[in-house]
């Protein structure tokens, strides 16, 4: 497969994948300018923790969030991929309904949940005729953000990441819990856009990072691994690889990993074949994740599995959040197009989902 003809992107993104993936910048320029429209209650800056209901590509932004920010986020933040809540959720809990398409049944399930236990509520959705989670928020005046997906014409959650990362992180921040710093955001922006146009299909292989990463990967399980504020991405690229490259993936997280994982990579033996480590590298990280990172390529090599690794280059720990968030949209984009996929399409999770109906 050759990456750099561009009819096979043509071929196999009929529905703009490539297009979603390029338009980030704008879907969080999108938020920026919207956000003055979020109305959040003064009594929600006095709650005590978070739980995000969320599904999937629905709570990826919760990820990427409570990671990037963490060392601002003044409370813990849980997300609950369930029908129900548990028992510590109360009064003094924010419960943040994060629904892309509105109609996730667990979300919607969970609110029913959260207004029995008096919590404080919030919501994030798609202004869409279908969305119930819109409707709710309308009828029961449940405050957040509804968004129009101008900039997502892929439609699929997990390629509309601007809207819930920074949607979320608008919510949290107008509840008084953090603090986003404009002009901060404005030139991650600015330097997004600036990544984008050296990953984009027409730049050649030789000088796109993505699609070198994708050859390198191509036919192998990866491992994603990375620490501190970059563990939300690696779930996040996780997710992307497993529905856009139709590629199973995992991804651990230093320094527990160090702790188990290191003595179960000998069986079976097919891992020297099958497995590819990956590691996404940062100079930010705490000197001793940086020691613990090398050594445990070491083990890795010991057991003949390959290793590739990925040196993030942005001078703070914010902006190398989004530079990997755009870096790994792409290289589950390229290996999609390496299995010769429509990355759009999610067969099974639309017949498991047509099959809970029934």
């Amino acid at each position: 497969m050759n990456l750099d003809d561009q009819k096979l992107f043509k071929k196999l993104d009929p529905h703009f994948v490539g297009k979603s993936i390029e338009y980030l910048p704008d879907q969080m320029r999108q938020v920026l300018t919207e956000s003055r429209l979020v109305k959040i209650p003064r009594e929600y800056s006095q709650v005590t923790q978070v739980v995000v209901c969320g599904m999937g590509g629905s709570n990826l932004g919760t990820h990427f969030t409570r990671s990037a920010w963490s060392d601002q986020i003044k409370v813990p933040i849980t997300i609950i991929p369930d029908y129900h809540l548990p028992a510590h959720v109360n009064k003094n809990t924010l419960v943040l309904l994060s629904s892309y398409s509105g109609t996730t049944e667990e979300v919607l399930a969970a609110a029913k949940e959260a207004v029995k236990k008096k919590a404080c509520l919030a919501a994030i959705t798609e202004n869409s005729p279908k969305s119930k989670l819109m409707k709710l928020m309308l009828k029961d005046n449940i405050p957040g953000y509804i968004f129009k997906p101008e900039y997502n014409p892929s439609g699929q959650p997990r390629l509309g990441l601007g809207y819930s990362i920074f949607g979320q992180a608008v919510i949290l921040a107008k509840a008084g819990l953090f603090k986003i710093k404009v002009d901060e955001i404005e030139a991650i922006i600015n330097k997004l856009e600036l990544l984008t146009r050296k990953l984009r299909p027409n730049v050649p292989t030789k000088n796109n990072q993505a699609k070198k990463l994708a050859l390198l990967i191509n036919k192998k399980t990866p491992i994603l691994i990375s620490a501190e504020h970059l563990k939300g991405n690696t779930h996040i690229i996780r997710n992307q690889i497993n529905e856009s490259s139709k590629n199973f993936a995992t991804y651990l997280e230093l320094s527990d990993m160090n702790h188990y994982t290191m003595e179960g990579l000998k069986y079976p033996v097919s891992n020297k074949k099958n497995l590819v480590a990956v590691f996404f590298d940062s100079l930010l990280y705490d000197k001793r994740i940086q020691k613990r990172s090398q050594l445990t390529k070491q083990v890795i090599k010991k057991n003949k599995i390959p290793v590739v690794s990925h040196q993030l280059k942005a001078k703070d720990k914010l902006t190398q959040a989004f530079e990997l968030l755009q870096l790994g949209a792409w290289l589950s984009y390229y290996m999609g197009i390496l299995n010769q996929v429509d990355p759009v399409k999610i067969p099974y999770v639309d017949w498991f989902k047509e099959q809970l109906k029934k």
